[in-house]
This record gives C-alpha cells, sequence and structure tokens, in this order.
C-alpha cells in the first residue's frame, strides 16, 4: 500500500496525539478516514484542523466511543461501514490508550483495570470488529500502537509502570502472534507493531481525565499529601516544597513532556505512515525507542537492575543530548 488516497482508514484514539496527526496525515493525501475517541471536545478539534485540510471529496467522520466497551465498538463500526458506504477498510490504527495504574501492590485496583481494559482490550475488541472489514478488501494492513514499555516493563527503577507495561506487551504479543495467522490465511492483509519512544504528546492528561483524577490545580491538599507519597517513591523529595511550589513542579514537568520530546506527534505519525508503506511489521519510532530496543536485548538479564540504568546513563554522555532522559532517575 504505497500511498493511501481513496483508502479508508479507522482510527482509534484520534482526538490527541498521535492519532490527531495521523488522521490529519491521511485525509491531506485523499484517504478517506474515521475516527473515534472517548473525549468529544479534543475530537471536534481534530475534525476541525481535518477538514481544513482534507484533500477535496475526502470523506471524514467522527464517532463517540469508549473501546474498552465492545458494544460501543461495534456500534462504532456498524455507523463506519453506514456513514462510508462500505463493505470493507483499508487501514485499522488501534491507537487508542492511556497511562496511570502503576504500582500493581499500592495503586488503586479501579485505575489498573481501566487502563488495562482501554489499552488491551481496545485493541482486540477493535480487531475483532474491523477485521471482517480488512479481509474484505483487495489489501489491508491492521497497525497496533504498542510502546518501548512493550519491550522494558517499567520507566526506570524507581517508577513502576504495571498497568501500562502489561497492557502494552499484550499487543505486542497479540500483532506478532498475528504475523504467521495472516500470512497463512490472509496474505492480503499485512499487521504492524508500532513501539514508540517519548513522543510529545498530552497522554498523562488525557489519563487523569479518563480515569476521573483531578488536575494539579484541582488537587486539594489531601489529594496533595497522596501525591507526595507517590513522588517519594520516585525517589522525588518532597517534604520541603510548599504545595504552591509543588504544582508549580508538576505543571513544568508536564509542560516539558510534551515540549521537550524528541519528536512531535506529527513526526511519530509520519514514521508509522512510512512504515506501512514500506510493508515493516515492526515501527520503532524515536531514537530512544531503537537504542533501548537494542539495549534490552543486549542486556535482557540486567534490564531491571541499577547496572542496566548506569549503561543507559553512559550513553547519555556519550550522545551528548536528553534523548533518553525520560527512562533515567531524576536525580541523574
Amino acid at each position: 500500500m504505497k500511498d493511501f488516497e481513496g483508502k479508508i482508514a479507522v482510527i482509534t484514539g484520534g482526538g490527541t496525539g498521535m492519532g490527531r496527526e495521523l488522521a490529519r496525515q491521511l485525509v491531506s493525501e485523499g484517504c478517506h478516514t474515521a475516527i473515534c475517541d472517548i473525549q468529544k471536545d479534543p475530537m471536534r478539534e481534530t475534525e476541525k484542523r481535518c477538514r481544513q485540510e482534507a484533500k477535496p471529496g475526502t470523506r471524514l467522520t467522527t464517532h463517540e466511543c469508549d473501546v474498552s466497551q465492545e458494544d460501543q465498538v461495534a456500534a462504532f463500526c456498524a455507523a463506519v461501514k453506514d456513514q462510508h458506504q462500505t463493505d470493507h477498510i483499508n487501514l485499522l490504527f488501534n491507537n487508542a490508550g492511556i497511562g496511570g495504574g502503576g504500582s500493581f501492590l499500592l495503586d488503586d485496583r479501579r485505575d489498573w483495570d481501566r487502563v488495562f481494559s482501554i489499552n488491551w482490550f481496545g485493541v482486540y475488541f477493535s480487531t475483532r470488529a474491523f477485521l471482517p472489514l480488512l479481509l474484505a478488501s483487495r489489501e489491508g494492513h491492521l497497525i497496533n500502537i504498542s510502546s518501548v514499555n512493550g519491550f522494558w516493563a517499567c520507566l526506570g527503577p524507581s517508577v513502576p509502570h504495571t498497568a501500562y507495561c502489561t497492557s502494552k506487551f499484550a499487543v505486542k504479543g497479540f500483532t506478532e502472534a498475528l504475523q504467521i495467522d495472516l500470512r497463512l490465511f490472509a496474505p492480503h492483509v499485512k499487521a504492524s507493531l508500532v513501539m514508540p519512544g517519548h513522543i510529545g504528546t498530552s497522554i498523562s492528561v488525557n489519563a487523569n481525565k479518563i480515569l476521573g483524577k483531578p488536575s494539579i490545580e484541582e488537587m486539594n491538599s489531601d489529594e496533595l499529601a497522596l501525591l507526595r507519597e507517590r513522588l517519594k517513591r520516585m525517589l522525588i523529595p518532597t517534604d520541603e516544597i510548599e504545595d504552591e511550589a509543588l504544582r508549580e513542579l508538576v505543571r513544568q514537568n508536564r509542560d516539558d513532556f510534551l515540549a521537550k520530546a524528541p519528536l512531535t506527534a506529527a513526526q511519530g505519525a509520519q514514521i508509522i505512515l512510512d512504515g506501512v508503506r514500506n510493508e515493516k511489521w515492526r515501527i520503532l519510532v524515536g531514537e530512544d525507542a531503537e537504542f533501548l530496543d537494542q539495549m534490552v536485548r543486549q542486556y535482557s538479564e540486567t534490564a531491571y537492575e541499577g547496572s542496566f540504568v548506569e549503561k543507559l546513563v553512559e550513553e547519555r554522555e556519550k550522545r551528548g543530548n536528553s534523548v533518553l532522559e525520560l527512562f533515567l532517575p531524576k536525580g541523574e
């Protein structure tokens, strides 16, 4: 599938981040596109931008859908068939995902289950629903978004990230298993596994909204106290920091995650689409993703030890940049 003009694409989580950028780039090439999201306002903004940039004659539809709910995914699929008047699609981007549910031992099970349900069951339900439409096409491509946390299950030695990592490992295993399944029984449909590193998106802000968590500006004193405890577990001392200074610290980290990312969401989307054009089944997005992949493979026995992080620090110094900053201890 060297070009996307005239094709039909479905994107979950199209309201923000790489989902929005995938939609923008696809419609600009004349690819008819259907997006879904659980958040209405961001999806409206995606729609506005897409309509401004779409090639004339390109269809775009938007759909409210919680991908963790199979009945809603089925309704989304039915709406796509109806509104696009089609019995097939060519591209399915399982992009919807959130962070959260860090510690299996200490954090709220409801958060853990919610994160896992969106990140894994969202992929599973969407693939179940839309695979018949991919099979009905002359050429189809399934694109599942995992993460570097689909091969390295933490954010460093002091930051457990269990729900997110477990879900992304599941996406990775599922997509790899489909390589043989599709090759044997549906060779006209390809599957790609996407593993982004640090991309400039608002994933943490979106996760808080979907999990019903207050923003840092909305936190009361009890909620700030819980935040202090979580930061202590990450080896970030906060005892001497006043509440307002703590709020500013969190705001700054949030802004830096977006502004100082090695890649923008638009750049990440471009890498993904280039990978699809070249039929790459494994698409690493970002220099940090490529490097971490190499390091975890090379040092698998020590990947969760302090010595592994020391090697990352050494490599950062060699490179002379902050490409690995997200994965290193804050004290480094």
